[in-house]
């Protein structure tokens, strides 16, 4: 079986959702070309709490390097305003390993995460967690000025 020296990944933002469609596996050249494009597309958010939804299509694993790249997107990715991730894992021989790794950085993020096997429930879940959260932090800053 042959692979491609480094993943391909589409990034797309709908709403208050980022979406990313992705294929390893994914080494630092890879990570540090996805956090340069994460930050160009997060510049254009509009200051509401938002999700990211990311779709791991084949063995998507992560080289070490890669992994710790990841762990620094997501932290900048939380200071601009991500409040949760929703993951599909599919067509993976090597779904465990990825699940670990990802949830080895998210937990180390203190971020919201699940992990789900088809896009229509992960886009749900996000949907409805993001909202709700939107919900709440307006409700907050309306008591505000009423106080």
């Amino acid at each position: 079986m042959q692979y491609p020296a480094h993943g391909r990944y589409v990034i797309e933002q709908q709403n208050n959702i980022l979406l990313v469609d992705a294929q390893g596996p994914f080494n630092d050249i890879t990570m540090e070309k996805y956090h340069q494009d994460i930050k160009q597309l997060i510049e254009k958010m509009n200051g509401e709490s938002w999700g990211s939804l990311i779709t791991f299509r084949g063995n998507s694993i992560f080289t070490p390097d890669a992994e710790q790249q990841l762990r620094e997107t997501t932290q900048y990715r939380q200071k601009k305003g991500m409040i949760a991730i929703a993951v599909v894992i599919l067509n993976s021989a090597y779904a465990d390993i990825q699940q670990m790794q990802l949830q080895r950085i998210y937990q180390d993020c203190q971020i919201e995460f699940h992990v789900f096997s088809d896009s229509n429930s992960a886009t749900d879940w996000l949907n409805g967690f993001v909202e709700q959260e939107n919900l709440l932090k307006n409700k907050c800053r309306n008591t505000a000025l009423v106080n």
